[in-house]
């Protein structure tokens, strides 16, 4: 299954992030440091039924990733999410 990853901003340098498959929650947590603290979290609450991730900064999906991938190069992820998100919100004002 391929799971999404939700990742907002709660407040000043606070994340919360919500795994969800076909619509449906499956858990979450708040209060992280970082994009990438909710990436890893998220990866690590994962069962063995996921394969891969759809990450979503602030509703914007920059990619789907294989679980391998996420959990050797989240920092990059992380990165990429952030500067996807901020090209579609410059374009979007």
């Amino acid at each position: 299954m391929i799971v999404r990853f939700h990742i907002d901003p709660i407040e000043q340098d606070q994340y919360e992030y919500r795994v969800s498959y076909e619509g449906e929650e499956l858990f979450g947590d708040a209060g992280l440091d970082s994009i990438e603290e909710c990436i890893v979290a998220a990866t690590e609450g994962l069962g063995q039924d996921a394969v891969a991730a759809e990450i979503a900064f602030k509703s914007v999906v920059s990619g789907t990733y294989a679980l391998a991938s996420l959990a050797l190069m989240s920092a990059q992820i992380a990165d990429h999410a952030l500067q996807t998100t901020t090209a579609i919100e410059e374009v979007m004002k």
